[in-house]
């Protein structure tokens, strides 16, 4: 009889999980709280018919850098859009900096700071895959390319503290920086977020940029649940589990396994979990969260910079001390009335998404933690600020606060879309300081989710790190033995 695995959580970790258990010879089943597979990267029709939004993440930059899914085969299984323009700062008086996947024309639009912007951004650009294999893991390793480690750990230091306040002269290259740094919703400067920005920013400049999938997120999801249903797998949605006392997934002994694709608090319902990991579960924090929008339009943004326009991602905010501003009021528990906002304009590359001529637009706002601010009006005056007359071409809009992303999704606390706060402490701590932190106390339950190494965004890592080491553990008679991506993907 084949030993059997079960996962909770069908996000692109669940995912990810399933896929490389399904390959290793197990009897997998997955199990969604929701009615519809893929968490995170979900599209649906969310205002009008024929529009098609994409519910959680919407450009996807690591996921074609991440090893779990160039071995799956993610270029080939979806159809991605690679814009010339990674992203976009617009700034008052109709200007605006890009963030071109040609690094060179990217600097040399930034005047002064053309060779600063060459200085930080060319040797990560240039050294993305060495990058990737230092921030996709857990930290608490020897580094196997120690040159570009340190590089990189010298430049967040320098743009995550005050030190590096200097690095730029011009507002639109302290403001094209700060708008990718603010993405990881914590206080700026900080080194949790200078680490993830320099992350993002180094995939903008370099050969895929920041692709995203055509026809949507849900393309992503679509791939692995086939793979998984080839290998035997299956998925149950409509199931929600909210406590593992007395939840059947099998028998440990036997060497059955439970993956968890959730929030770690969902292992303090298990009776038999020791007192000092409990312990460091709920000493595990959450940060702010996010508030969305969605809205369906009759034409394209009307951007007062034309270039934004060729951007599929867009931060709004203005300059770096405004973003700051926002983003550190909100980590003290407020909104400002200009708050740093995230937009994503896919249909100005994918015709796919809406009706001829249509538009959709994919917007959100950090917020605190279970806020009942409806975001629509802030987003929209922020919008109009860089696109007067934007609001003269909604369609539709549909909203989605913290409070009821929290209560959508039970593994978004208060709802933070990271699966906790981005610190740097965090990201040793993530939920526990252990060399294997996707192995819980518990016999055969292991975590994957985004509360693991190597934490948010679209990469299938934590899952990926939780299959194998449920696999190596199980290796009975194959000591130290590390099951590797070739076994399972061969000929990638």
């Amino acid at each position: 009889m084949a030993r059997r695995a079960t996962v909770i959580g069908s996000g692109p970790n669940g995912l990810s999980a399933a896929v490389a258990l399904a390959r290793a010879g197990y009897e997998v089943r997955v199990l969604e709280a929701a009615s519809t597979v893929g968490g995170g990267i979900r599209t649906a029709a969310l205002t009008l018919p024929g529009f098609r939004h994409d519910v959680g993440s919407a450009v996807h930059p690591a996921a074609l850098t991440s090893p779990f899914f160039r071995a799956f085969g993610i270029h080939d299984r979806v159809g991605w859009i690679h814009p010339l323009a990674s992203y976009a700062q617009p700034l008052d008086g109709g200007r605006a900096a890009i963030a071109w996947r040609d690094l060179e024309r990217t600097a040399e639009a930034l005047g002064p700071d053309a060779g600063a912007w060459r200085a930080v951004l060319r040797p990560l650009s240039r050294h993305l895959g060495e990058v990737v294999d230092f921030t996709g893991s857990q930290l608490l390793r020897w580094p196997r390319h120690p040159v570009t480690t340190l590089r990189f750990g010298l430049r967040a230091l320098q743009l995550g503290t005050r030190v590096g306040r200097d690095t730029f002269r011009t507002d639109e290259a302290n403001a094209l920086l700060t708008g990718v740094l603010a993405h990881a919703n914590t206080p700026l400067p900080s080194l949790g977020a200078a680490a993830s920005g320099l992350l993002l920013a180094a995939h903008a400049h370099a050969a895929d940029g920041w692709a995203f999938p055509r026809g949507g997120a849900q393309a992503i999801a679509d791939a692995l649940v086939t793979d998984l249903r080839d290998h035997g797998g299956s998925v149950e949605t409509d199931v929600h589990v909210s406590s593992l006392d007395g939840f059947d997934w099998g028998d440990p002994d036997a060497g059955d396994l439970l993956l968890l694709d959730t929030t770690p608090r969902l292992l303090l319902t298990h009776p038999e979990l020791p007192a000092r990991y409990a312990h460091a579960i709920r000493r595990y924090r959450y940060g702010p969260a996010a508030a969305k929008v969605d809205f369906a339009l009759d034409r394209p943004v009307p951007w007062a910079h034309p270039e934004v326009a060729l951007a599929p991602t867009v931060h709004l905010g203005g300059t770096r001390e405004e973003i700051e501003a926002s983003e550190n009021a909100v980590a003290r528990g407020r909104l400002t009335e200009r708050p740093y906002v995230l937009v994503v304009q896919p249909t100005v590359l994918d015709g796919t998404r809406a009706p001829e001529g249509k538009h959709t637009l994919w917007t959100y706002i950090h917020v605190p933690a279970g806020s009942t601010t409806d975001p629509t009006e802030l987003i929209v005056r922020q919008i109009e600020r860089f696109a007067p007359g934007f609001r003269h071409h909604i369609l539709a809009s549909r909203s989605m606060t913290a409070a009821e992303r929290a209560a959508f999704n039970p593994s978004d606390i208060g709802g933070d879309i990271l699966g906790g706060a981005f610190t740097f402490a965090q990201a040793i701590r993530r939920p526990v300081v252990s060399t294997t932190p996707w192995r819980t106390p518990l016999r055969g339950v292991y975590l994957a989710s985004a509360a693991t190494p190597p934490g948010p965004g679209v990469t299938g890592m934590p899952g990926w790190y939780a299959a194998r080491q449920a696999l190596r553990d199980g290796a009975r008679g194959r000591r130290g033995e590390r099951p590797g991506l070739g076994d399972l993907f061969p000929g990638r």
